[in-house]
């Protein structure tokens, strides 16, 4: 598996999957009716901050993704944030862990001093679990912070891990 930058490009191959997982609306907050053209601007960020495709190097079929970003701006621009989706069909793989891992030496190197996820469902317990093999630890919990569509309000954690 090769970690590249993604290219405007690769949206069209991102997109299904994308659309996919949001339309779902069990583990992003975002909205559930997103349109193409705004899912694209919420996901491909400009420099400095950065989007990411992980790809089968034998294929070059793309089977997940990553932004990154500082969290905050100004006297909290000192914490770094990402957010990672896996083509449902590639999951199981080991695709998310390498594109976690990939955000984490990001941060790092761009100096940045920790890195904070601001909003993982309670639900989504194979990304929490992951986060937290990876070294993240819950630091609060919103109570009926995120709508799951079946099992309704659950919290959504604050997870956070120094760099």
């Amino acid at each position: 598996m090769l970690i590249r930058e993604a290219t405007a490009d690769d949206w069209a191959a991102i997109w299904p999957f994308f659309h996919t997982i949001t339309a779902a609306g069990d583990t992003f907050t975002f909205p559930t009716d997103l349109d193409r053209d705004t899912g694209r601007g919420w996901w491909m960020l400009n420099a400095p901050n950065r989007t990411v495709v992980a790809v089968d190097e034998a294929t070059g079929t793309v089977l997940g993704t990553a932004k990154m970003n500082n969290n905050q701006h100004g006297n909290g621009a000192h914490i770094a944030s990402a957010s990672y989706m896996v083509d449902p069909r590639h999951g199981g793989r080991g695709v998310g862990r390498a594109l976690v891992e990939h955000t984490l030496d990001w941060a790092r190197d761009a100096g940045f001093r920790a890195m904070q996820f601001n909003a993982v469902a309670a639900t989504n317990t194979h990304a929490v679990r992951l986060y937290e093999r990876l070294g993240f630890n819950i630091v609060g919990t919103v109570p009926e912070g995120f709508r799951h569509p079946v099992q309704g309000y659950v919290g959504l954690h604050i997870m956070h891990r120094p760099l």
